[in-house]
C-alpha cells in the first residue's frame, strides 16, 4: 500500500502528534495529486510529505492541497502547489474519455467517475439528453463514448469550463455533443426540444433549478437530480421533489437512490433518479 510506504518513509521525520495526522485520503487527477483535507498541524512538514508522495507516485508531477472550499460565482475551490511542477492543469482519463482541465478554474470531481458511467449505461439507443451545469463536459463526453445517445446538449455558465469543454469535444473526436455557454435559467426555456433524460450534476442547490428540468423532460423521461444528504435520511428530499413536480403539473416516481461519494464524514452526494409522468 502507498500509504504504508509513506508512513515508513516518514518515520522519525515527524513528531508523534504529526504522525497521527498523516493524511491517507487524496485524489489523483492525471499528473496531479490533490489533498482535499490537509491537516493544519502538518503545514510545516507539507513539503517533506509532498516530496515523499512524488517518489511513491512516479507518474504524478504536482502535489497540491486545498486551501479554500467552494466559493465565488462559479463555486470553485483554491489550491496551493506544495511540490513538483507549478501547474493546476492536467489531462485526466476515465471511461474511454480524455479530459483536459484546470482544477482551480472549473468544478470537477474524479470521485464521480463511477456515477458518470452508471448514467451512460442507463441510456437507451436514440435518446436526447440534456446535461445542466456541464462544466468541462465530463458527463456529456462519458455518455457519448459509452452509449448510443442521439444528441447530448450541455449548458455551462463558467466561460473557462465551457472553453475546456469545447477542447475536450475536439480531443475525443465527438460529434453528437453540443455545448452552450450561458445561464440555465435563460438557456433552458429557449431550447426548442424536450429530452428523454436530464442530468443535474450541480455541486449544491440543484433544487432551485428542478422546475427547468421538469419543463423540458419528455413523458416518462428520467431526471438525475443530485443533492447532499445524510445516509438514509431522504424523506424531506423526496417530499421536496414531489412538491416541485406537482407545482409543474406533473407526477413522479423515484426509481433509484444512489450514494455517489462522501462530502463530509456523515454527508454524502446522492443521486435521485426521477421518472416523470404527465
Amino acid at each position: 500500500m502507498k500509504e504504508s510506504n509513506l508512513r515508513e518513509a516518514l518515520k522519525g521525520k515527524l513528531t508523534d502528534k504529526e504522525y497521527k495526522f498523516l493524511p491517507s485520503s487524496y485524489d489523483i487527477i492525471g499528473i496531479l495529486l490533490v489533498f482535499s483535507d490537509f491537516p493544519k498541524v502538518l503545514n510545516k512538514k507539507e513539503k517533506l510529505i509532498a516530496d515523499e508522495m512524488l517518489k511513491l507516485h512516479p507518474h504524478v508531477k504536482t502535489i497540491l492541497k486545498k486551501t479554500e472550499n467552494f466559493s465565488g460565482k462559479y463555486r470553485l475551490p483554491k489550491y496551493k502547489v506544495i511540490a513538483g511542477q507549478k501547474t493546476k492543469e492536467t489531462l485526466y482519463k476515465e471511461n474511454n474519455v480524455r479530459l483536459k482541465l484546470d482544477i482551480e478554474k472549473i468544478y470537477f470531481s474524479p470521485r464521480l467517475s463511477t456515477e458518470r458511467k452508471r448514467i451512460a449505461s442507463s441510456v437507451k439507443k436514440g435518446e436526447d439528453i440534456l446535461v445542466m451545469f456541464s462544466g468541462a463536459a465530463p458527463y456529456p463526453l462519458v455518455i457519448s463514448k459509452n452509449s448510443k445517445a442521439k444528441e447530448i446538449v450541455g449548458i455551462e455558465l463558467n466561460p473557462v469550463a465551457h472553453k475546456y469543454g469545447l477542447e475536450n469535444i475536439a480531443l475525443n473526436k465527438i460529434s453528437n455533443v453540443r455545448l452552450i455557454k450561458g445561464d440555465v435559467r435563460k438557456v433552458v426555456p429557449k431550447l426548442n426540444k424536450k429530452f428523454d433524460r436530464i442530468a443535474m450534476p450541480l455541486p449544491k442547490g440543484a433544487e432551485n433549478f428542478l422546475y427547468l428540468a421538469l419543463g423540458k423532460i419528455k413523458r416518462s423521461g428520467i431526471i438525475h437530480f443530485y443533492t447532499f444528504s445524510e445516509e438514509d435520511k431522504y424523506d424531506g428530499i423526496i417530499r421536496l421533489i414531489k412538491e416541485k413536480c406537482k407545482k409543474c403539473g406533473k407526477s413522479c416516481k423515484i426509481t433509484k437512490i444512489v450514494k455517489c461519494g462522501a462530502f463530509s464524514p456523515k454527508v454524502f452526494r446522492i443521486c435521485f433518479d426521477i421518472k416523470v409522468f404527465y
